[in-house]
């Protein structure tokens, strides 16, 4: 087994790493209190071909393998969760699943423009009444000629409020079930087309756009089927996997971030007559901080690597994002703890830290769903 990086990967963490440490990072705190991202930003993640990483050149990508993102989305998530999630919705939920499923016109049309950052991209599954129980979904798509009628609503949407493209999930016939289900390219300046700013304030991730959105009698096109009519589940499935390996980086970033802030304050901080760290119960607690850290590492770095490799890796993707974001949330309880009342308001980031890991256990399906996929996997079909 070789585990080093390419010296094509370890640029790409260099390139992304300098841009979250130096250019990113002073501007955290801010969007945080702010509760927004700057579009702006927006450019400079498609400047720094960030947004088109896995796509081919001919889209305007640069053809990135799965590990090259994960280190992306690990640098991003060190800083920053919020715009770790815009990207992770933008180029892994939607445009590397409208890579996998897009006809050549649907690619041609939309896949330079992502990765140019020309249009921002959304992912519109979730319901109030349908999360991972996607089978559930109460969207519908009525037949009507050479189109369908979309009606419903969809909540917690990602990059909802600003994107110009919405990837759609809807059911054409619900005594199907599951099978049903169709996906939509849904420009958002369609009639019928309305999305607010969802309630209340959110715990993480206040940088980002989260909508509510609701279709009202919505007409699109046949051809703005992505995949074939009632593929909408493996359409689905397929980009949370992609997602969710988007989120397992971004927490394994967040456990390093916290790690990095612990160790800092452990050497600089003094209490009786000696630096912090010389006590056994910090450093034990660095320790275990250590080790949960390195073990999410390798394994979100070998779940990418198995998707490089062409094998079916929904097990492994499920594994590595449970296991990382439970060890990031563990390690950012203890970094808060370790930093006192300096860790209880925003002067230090490991309050955004606690905040935001939050998230990452429910986004792409909660740590309970990921259990029942991983057991899935383990126990196969009853009889089979």
């Amino acid at each position: 087994m070789n585990f080093s990086l390419t010296s094509a990967q370890l640029e790409i963490q260099a390139r992304v790493r300098d841009f979250a440490q130096n250019h990113l990072a002073p501007l955290a705190r801010a969007m945080d209190e702010n509760g927004a991202m700057p579009l702006a930003m927006v450019r400079d993640l498609a400047d720094l071909g960030l947004l088109g990483g896995p796509l081919p050149r001919e889209s305007g990508g640069s053809a990135w393998d799965a590990v090259s993102l994960a280190l992306c989305y690990e640098e991003l998530g060190r800083v920053d969760s919020s715009v770790r999630g815009f990207m992770t919705v933008h180029t892994s939920l939607v445009a590397q699943c409208l890579l996998q499923w897009g006809t050549a016109a649907q690619r041609e049309k939309h896949l330079p423009l992502l990765a140019a950052g020309q249009i921002i991209g959304c992912y519109c599954l979730t319901e109030p009444n349908a999360g991972s129980d996607v089978a559930s979904l109460e969207s519908t798509a009525t037949p009507e000629g050479d189109d369908y009628i979309l009606n419903g609503e969809k909540i917690w949407i990602t990059n909802g409020g600003i994107a110009h493209l919405a990837l759609v999930f809807a059911n054409a016939d619900k005594s199907l079930k599951h099978k049903g289900l169709c996906a939509f390219l849904v420009p958002t300046d369609t009639p019928g087309f309305r999305r607010v700013k969802m309630e209340g304030k959110e715990l993480g991730h206040r940088a980002s756009d989260h909508a509510h959105i609701y279709f009202e009698n919505l007409r699109v096109p046949k051809s703005a089927l992505l995949g074939a009519a009632g593929e909408g589940f493996k359409v689905a499935m397929s980009a949370l996997d992609h997602g969710r390996l988007g989120v397992a980086a971004g927490a394994l970033g967040v456990g390093q971030a916290c790690l990095d802030a612990c160790v800092a304050f452990a050497k600089t901080r003094r209490q009786f007559g000696q630096r912090i760290g010389n006590f056994e119960m910090i450093q034990s607690t660095l320790a275990d901080m250590a080790a949960d850290i390195e073990a999410s590492r390798w394994l979100v770095y070998r779940a990418a690597w198995l998707t490089d490799q062409g094998v079916p890796a929904t097990r492994e993707t499920s594994i590595a994002k449970l296991f990382a974001t439970e060890a990031a949330v563990k390690a950012a309880n203890e970094a808060v703890l370790l930093h006192g009342g300096r860790g209880y308001s925003n002067e230090y980031p490991v309050e955004r830290y606690y905040r935001d890991i939050k998230g990452l256990q429910i986004y792409e399906g909660t740590a309970h769903i990921q259990r029942i996929v991983i057991a899935r996997e383990l126990l196969g079909k009853e009889g089979a």
